[in-house]
């Protein structure tokens, strides 16, 4: 009989304890709260041109540049953030954000489409980068490993509530008042929410981490193949995404049922929060870049029974399936941008990586819809999305795993800083909290 005692297993991770946690809370709640305007400003948008007067194509243009423009401004915010702080970027930005929704009414009666769509463009270049923010203060506020890989698939599940709760919330006070009160509450609640973020102390000190190994220049470039690789591969992800959308829209008109245009996305958000909730309630083995993979597949594979033409409710109950590994596709892709971005740029590699998701979201939607009349094809669009993504992330699969990130120069730490984690796996390098 061995007198050397087996190690006890890691106990597991609760979700109590990772709410519990100081400012988790209160960080978590406050973004979730201050991204509402996410969902809640294109709708509003589109209500308010279309009751003003406006054909429902300018108030969709209005809607889609908001969005745009939101994605493509994330990496200089990043930088912002990453240069000056996050109270520096977010409170500035939520206030002019905020103020311009307000004053957006105006726009009709005063200077007309010219200038309501200047207003919407710098509105969505003004939205606060909360996610990005958030992301990049997960490694300051929780220093245990299971807890912040926790805390992550959590942050990750949830933002599907975003544009479940945001659209309703904007159709309802819309309905029972106009749009304007709805662009006012969604200007309200995104400057609370940010302010519940940026106010808070681990927001207001945080600053990006100084490189401490010896090749501080090199590690100074983001850009890495690597990193690269990975941005590209989530723009299939993107592409899925966007493509389901208008695919719920045509069954919708096919089947006649429109709150099937709702329904469908709605479900799949549903699947991606309680993939959260399961993935990050366990330790995992195994390395990221595996589990980032596995998860891609199964995303893929969760996409093709859409492709037999499923009935209303059989398409709905089919949509989870690859909404539930959205959440791990995603939490699993932070954490390798993580690990391959040199210190100081983190919450621009992050915003870097939302605006690859939103970029390929936009091209699904626009191929899709020039796809809406053929059933099949529309069908196909995001699976198609998917493979893409998969085959991508198996083409870089060794610079993705544990021997090609040792070789790349590019970590955070130097050599002596890898330990390892409950869930990381035997070789996969993870890096002290900031």
């Amino acid at each position: 009989m061995s007198l050397t005692a087996s190690p006890a297993p890691a106990p597991r991770i609760s979700y109590g304890a990772v709410l519990g946690s100081p400012y988790v809370a209160r960080l978590l709640s406050g973004t979730l709260t201050g991204r509402l305007p996410n969902g809640m400003a294109p709708v509003a948008i589109l209500l308010l041109a279309t009751a003003g007067g406006s054909s429902i194509a300018f108030g969709g243009l209005l809607s889609a540049l908001y969005g745009l423009s939101s994605a493509l401004a994330q990496p200089v915010k990043g930088r912002l953030m990453d240069r000056h702080g996050q109270s520096a970027v977010h409170l500035p930005a939520a206030l002019l954000n905020s103020a311009l929704l307000v004053a957006l009414p105006l726009a009709g009666p005063y200077g007309g489409p010219g200038l309501a769509t200047a207003i919407v463009v710098v509105g969505g270049l003004t939205t606060p980068p909360l996610e990005a923010g958030l992301r990049a203060l997960w490694p300051s506020v929780l220093p245990d490993p299971r807890l912040r890989h926790a805390a992550l698939a959590l942050d990750t599940g949830t933002q599907g509530l975003l544009y479940i709760v945001g659209p309703l919330l904007s159709a309802a006070l819309a309905s029972a008042y106009n749009p304007a009160v709805a662009l006012a509450v969604t200007a309200a609640l995104g400057l609370a929410g940010t302010a519940a973020v940026a106010l808070a102390p681990p927001s207001r000190r945080w600053r990006p981490e100084p490189f401490v190994g010896q090749n501080a220049a090199p590690a100074r470039q983001l850009a890495t193949p690597a990193v690269l690789l990975l941005f590209v591969s989530l723009t299939g992800i993107g592409f899925a995404i966007g493509a389901m959308n208008v695919w719920s829209i045509s069954m919708a008109e096919h089947h006649h049922q429109d709150m099937l245009s709702g329904i469908i996305p709605a479900a799949f958000s549903t699947g991606a929060f309680l993939g959260g909730l399961i993935y990050g309630s366990r330790t995992w083995t195994g390395t990221t870049t595996r589990r980032l993979i596995i998860a891609t597949a199964a995303f893929l594979a969760g996409w093709l029974p859409i492709l037999a033409l499923p009935a209303p409710y059989a398409a709905t109950a089919a949509v989870t399936v690859p909404g539930a590994f959205l959440t791990i596709v995603v939490a699993c892709a932070y954490v390798t941008t993580d690990a391959f971005t040199p210190a100081g740029r983190t919450s621009e590699a992050y915003a870097w990586l939302i605006l690859a998701i939103g970029a390929g979201q936009s091209a699904g939607t626009a191929l899709a819809g020039r796809l809406a009349e053929q059933p099949l094809a529309g069908a196909a669009l995001p699976a198609a999305g998917a493979a893409f993504a998969l085959t991508v992330l198996l083409a870089a699969r060794r610079r993705l795993g544990p021997t090609g990130h040792m070789q790349s120069g590019q970590h955070r730490r130097p050599l002596r800083g890898r330990h390892k984690t409950p869930f990381s796996g035997r070789n996969t390098p993870t890096f002290q909290p900031f």
